[in-house]
């Protein structure tokens, strides 16, 4: 084993199949949506938009042509990098060991993605700084003028997903819906005539499923503050992501590669790194409406 974790070293296709596994579990949009292929330049997907209904035509019957317009939607991957610093008796380790160093490090980097989809999609920002990317512009929620947002009041929260659903274009379905920690319970303390309306919710519960609607509990919904309280919409047909399938990890023996001013063989110390490729699509913010906390 010690003698295969060399450099640019691939991760084996079982094990990045087992980190998003993960990641669909801890990502909001990532459990509520699909996954798609994606290369490393990105691709395009064509979105049809068809505003007739399919025609009968008797046998014999003229033919008539329906509206039809179609527009490319982009999904440029975009790179993300994870690494840490262990002791360089991983080198010399029995394999079993660095089964065991590499599963953690395999668990710990699927828990970072995971909320990294969410929060650069969601928000818009780079989630190690918290600050706005230029990379992703406005391909995300919170930037997109396209998804209706909806006034959040505590005390109308029923009315507010309401509003929001409603807002949703009527040729889109709602199939999900992503909350932030607080927004949840303030749904599950709701009562009427002292019964609790959604105990499926209390005690920070995430039961996946509201009503009939699929639901995710998440606080990268919130992250760094934001006012995003909610998002709802068809998660199963207007988003997607994806990754590139091939995951190098690095076993760094020299040098200062995290930029930290200790020198790796100083500390007796190697580098584990990671990269990986990840992009995604809003097909049509017509189909979300975000719930956000508004200044007065």
């Amino acid at each position: 084993m010690a003698g295969t974790l060399k450099k640019g070293e691939l991760f084996a296709p079982e094990t990045v199949k087992d980190l998003f596994n993960k990641v669909s579990g801890k990502s909001s949009l990532a459990k509520l949506s699909n996954s798609i292929p994606v290369p490393f330049n990105g691709s395009e997907i064509f979105v049809f938009t068809m505003d007739d209904e399919v025609n009968i035509v008797a046998e014999g019957g003229k033919k008539e042509a329906g509206s039809i317009d179609i527009e490319p939607v982009k999904v440029v991957p975009i790179k993300v990098e994870y690494g840490a610093r262990v002791t360089d008796e991983f080198m010399y380790a029995s394999e079993e060991k660095q089964l065991e160093i590499l599963k953690a490090f395999n668990e710990g980097y699927a828990k970072k993605v995971a909320r990294a989809i969410d929060i650069m999609a969601i928000h818009g920002v780079n989630p190690r700084t918290g600050t706005e990317s230029e990379l992703i512009g406005t391909n995300c929620f919170d930037k997109n003028s396209g998804v209706t947002t909806v006034k959040y009041d505590t005390t109308q929260i029923e009315d507010n997903i309401e509003d929001a659903i409603a807002a949703i274009d009527e040729n889109y379905d709602v199939t999900g819906m992503a909350m932030s920690k607080d927004f949840s319970s303030t749904l599950a303390s709701l009562t009427v005539n002292g019964v609790k309306q959604y105990p499926s919710l209390a005690w920070g519960a995430n039961p996946g499923v509201v009503n009939g609607l699929s639901v995710d509990v998440n606080s990268t919904i919130s992250f760094k503050q934001s006012k995003d309280k909610a998002i709802v919409g068809d998660f199963a047909n207007a988003f997607k992501w994806g990754y590139a399938k091939e995951i190098p990890l690095e076993v760094i023996e020299y040098g200062d590669p995290d930029q930290s001013g200790n020198d790796l063989k100083a500390y007796n110390q190697v580098y584990l790194r990671a990269e990986t490729y990840i992009g995604w699509a809003i097909m049509d913010p017509k189909a979300f409406s975000r719930i956000e906390e508004q200044e007065e």
